[in-house]
């Protein structure tokens, strides 16, 4: 499991378990979201940033034995740490708002037709006509969502938004980093700079809406949603750690979206937070450029291929 990704070419096998895992993984984050969701009111979006950090390094310790633990690519993984610390903080923030689970989530489903855009520059991919504008129909998709008067035009949207884009380039990063990384290196350093990045905000807690800075040891019922908020966050991270090694992003990208299945259910039970229609309805759009992306990438890949084998053959015939 400590072996880096390029070590090895994962074989169909290994790319369908890499998907299984992903999909573990997104199950597993939604609910270290609505874990977090649950305590922010009572310890604030600093603490739980410390509380994610601690819980979640300490269960990667554990489990890595303390093996494989340095990293490589030290800047590259520095930089995606501490871009996701950020992300984190204004996804809290935003649920701390008001911002329902599942709303959260669907502005989130922005996030593979950005990776479609951050792969042409970070990873050299081309992109067709057809992908262009199953993307432009995307965030046609995002806009009907924000629209004026709609349940999401709020700045708290614009801020996910900004935060989505973010994701999307540590997903890219991450692809990179399994390149020379192995997952307890890369989820370990990613949580462990959560402790001293939520220490540090903690004074800034007051312009957050609680009584007053919220303590870092919250109330019995409170500590046990951030402790398995910590828990399931380190076990989410080491399932697309690996994932990401195994399966390839073109097949991984659907996956992006099942946490607003998980977050419509979710914030269902536990607050009865039901989704507007136009959130639904934009969502549906988005996912569908989405899932068009992945098909293009899927039949160009298809394509290259056929080309190779076609110049092999010619190659071989005297």
């Amino acid at each position: 499991m400590g072996k880096p990704a390029h070590s090895v070419v994962p074989s169909g096998e290994e790319a369908v378990r890499g998907l299984a895992l992903v999909a573990l993984g997104y199950g597993v984050i939604s609910a270290a979201d609505a874990a977090v969701k649950w305590a922010l009111p009572e310890v604030g979006p600093a603490a739980a940033l410390a509380w994610r950090g601690l819980v979640g390094g300490l269960a990667v310790l554990i489990v890595s034995r303390g093996r494989n633990l340095i990293p490589v690519n030290r800047r590259l993984l520095a930089l995606r740490s501490l871009l996701t610390c950020a992300i984190s903080v204004t996804w809290y923030s935003a649920w701390l708002l008001g911002v329902s689970l599942a709303d959260s989530y669907a502005v989130a489903a922005a996030a593979p037709l950005l990776m479609t855009l951050l792969a042409i520059p970070l990873l050299g991919e081309r992109v067709g006509w057809r992908r262009w504008t199953s993307t432009g129909i995307g965030f046609c998709g995002v806009l009907f969502m924000l629209q004026p008067g709609g349940e999401l035009w709020r700045w708290e949207s614009a801020m996910l938004l900004a935060a989505t884009a973010a994701m999307a380039l540590t997903r890219i990063w991450t692809r990179v980093l399994t390149r020379t990384d192995g997952p307890y290196a890369i989820v370990f350093w990613l949580l462990l700079l959560h402790v001293p990045v939520g220490l540090l905000l903690l004074p800034f807690e007051v312009f957050w809406p609680a009584a007053g800075p919220p303590p870092l040891w919250p109330g019995a019922l409170a500590a046990i949603a951030l402790l398995l908020f910590g828990l399931f966050n380190a076990l989410a991270q080491l399932l697309f750690a690996r994932g990401f090694a195994l399966a390839p992003i073109s097949a991984i990208a659907p996956f992006e979206y099942t946490p607003l299945l998980w977050g419509i259910g979710l914030g269902y039970l536990l607050w009865g937070e039901v989704p507007a229609w136009t959130t639904l309805g934009g969502a549906a759009v988005v996912i569908g450029a989405g899932l068009y992306n992945v098909h293009r990438e899927r039949v160009r890949r298809a394509e290259e291929r056929a080309k190779l084998q076609v110049k092999g053959t010619h190659a071989v015939t005297p």
